[in-house]
């Protein structure tokens, strides 16, 4: 039976390969609120029990990029159902973890199965799509890379607090079965995405992973580690620098490589993948931040800080499918910038937040950053995707939700690196008006002291309280100034938008 004769309904495709992917992205976030559960439960502290989050992005990292070399090598469905079946069995081991040594290393094996599932799918996705209902492709795909992050926790803490932490596992084997099932009867592969012979490129292997394995460690641990004053951080900057380096070396010359770098000299798709790698920057640095701003400074307690956040979540579910229509229609190129413009002037408007700031006032500055990411997703993959042909296209697929990936890491570490750096900054200001020389602190001081005294609390000095409110004031800045930093950081790439190409109507060749 030929290809062409092995034709499956784009809905069914669809389905088939969002349901593992789905599981596979929840399993980024589920874990972060059982964590006290893990912990008591293998008797371990709460930054040894973070492993079990930091092992599973450390060896998504590592996979992404290689899941395009891996499905030339076996063959894409093979890898597709061989990735599901390594997740679902990873899942069971994880669950039936003894200790967290145990645990952790489940949870390398569970994200190297897992990694590869989200290019890939988002290739087929792609291919089973005509051109033109491309923004719609992009619309499902992006819903379930939504959709995983917001129903992680809420799906997590549920199943911990009715039955235990390790059903948090357990509960993808069904998926995990039924997804293998649905990929064997309707996911076939091109003639171009068949196994073939290929020499392993052995070096490729060990630069790629030892480079992006360092980098994700030193951006998960380095504000904590305090950077480059640690050893151990500016070993590891080190060694990802030198085997990157010696990465993009040995692809450029290597006849089969892991990674295809060629594809680089598409200029739409680098600057594609370099306006992502930012809008992940702003997205999981914002995300990140506002919760933190919420339950530290404003007393929310983490129900309250998910009530804010949510919200967002579904606007950008709600949105997507409205501009995978609307891509079809109107130049993508504007839809992106409208939504680069929307994030960016919403990421602005949390530099504005204060201690005085309502909830209201914090929920819809987060929807509004959703409906804009909304506006960027499937715009923004299609311009990046649109010239590349489509035997390349898992290829492409990996390095992007690589560049991706990577955005958010950065994201997520230069926001906590800047909000600590800030703050101490601002209270270094502020403490210098802290001096008998001040009339607002004199006058402030004063009143203090009143107030202590007519609540029958003398014995508290007065400076207590001030310096406490400085602190406030001090870390809210630190907060204000890394928000607007990150708004920057987005604008800066609009150039980029302008010299991408615009999609051009090619003919289909057969999907799925």
């Amino acid at each position: 039976m030929t290809y062409q004769q092995k034709q499956i309904n784009k809905w069914v495709v669809a389905f088939t390969v969002m349901l593992p992917t789905l599981i596979e992205i929840i399993d980024t976030s589920i874990v972060n609120v059982s964590l006290d559960h893990i912990r008591g439960s293998l008797s371990a502290g709460i930054d040894e029990a973070t492993w079990s989050i930091s092992a599973y992005l450390l060896s998504n990292a590592v996979i992404i990029p290689m899941s395009g070399w891996f499905s030339r090598l076996f063959g894409r469905k093979r890898y597709q159902i061989g990735s599901i079946a390594i997740f679902t069995i990873s899942s069971i081991l994880c669950g039936a973890a003894w200790n967290l040594q145990s645990l952790i290393f489940f949870r390398v094996l569970q994200g190297l199965g897992g990694g590869g599932l989200v290019p890939v799918s988002q290739a087929i996705l792609l291919e089973a799509f005509p051109r033109k209902e491309h923004g719609m492709a992009m619309a499902i795909f992006g819903v379930g890379a939504m959709f995983g992050p917001i129903l992680g926790p809420i799906l997590g803490g549920f199943i911990t607090y009715n039955w235990s932490w390790r059903w948090i596992f357990y509960i993808n084997v069904p998926i995990g079965l039924v997804s293998i099932l649905l990929s064997v009867l309707f996911i076939h592969d091109p003639p171009y995405m068949r196994r073939k012979k290929m020499k392993i490129d052995y070096l490729g292997f060990i630069f790629l992973a030892a480079g992006l394995g360092s980098l994700q460690y030193l951006l998960d641990t380095g504000q904590r580690d305090d950077w480059f004053s640690s050893p151990v951080i500016s070993g590891l900057a080190i060694v990802s620098f030198v085997a990157l380096g010696f990465f993009i070396i040995n692809e450029r010359y290597v006849e089969q490589p892991i990674v295809n770098l060629k594809l680089l000299t598409d200029r739409s798709f680098t600057s594609g993948s370099i306006v992502m790698f930012f809008v992940f920057f702003n997205l999981f640095g914002s995300i990140v931040l506002l919760p933190i701003f919420l339950q530290s400074l404003m007393g929310y307690t983490s129900l309250q800080a998910g009530l804010v956040l949510g919200p967002g979540g579904i606007a950008t579910l709600i949105t997507m499918p409205i501009v995978g229509k609307l891509v079809s229609m109107v130049n993508p190129k504007r839809i992106l910038i409208v939504g680069i413009l929307i994030c960016a002037g919403t990421t602005y408007a949390m530099s504005l937040f204060n201690l005085q700031t309502d909830f209201w006032t914090f929920v819809w500055p987060r929807v509004t950053l959703g409906i804009g990411m909304g506006f960027i997703f499937i715009p923004l993959t299609t311009l990046t995707l649109s010239h590349i042909p489509k035997q390349n296209m898992g290829e492409a697929t990996s390095i992007y939700n690589m560049i991706r990936n990577l955005g958010g890491s950065f994201g997520i570490a230069f926001a906590t690196t800047m909000v600590a750096r800030r703050s101490q900054f601002h209270q270094s200001r502020l403490v210098e008006h802290l001096t008998p020389f001040d009339p607002a602190y004199v006058i402030t001081k004063a009143k203090t002291a009143a107030l202590l005294s007519w609540k029958g609390a003398e014995a508290l000095p007065p400076d207590a309280g001030i310096y406490r409110q400085l602190m406030f004031q001090a870390r809210m800045l630190g907060f204000n100034d890394t928000f607007f930093l990150v708004a920057l950081t987005l604008v800066s790439v609009l150039t980029l938008v302008l010299v991408m190409q615009k999609p051009e109507p090619l003919e289909d060749v057969g999907g799925h």
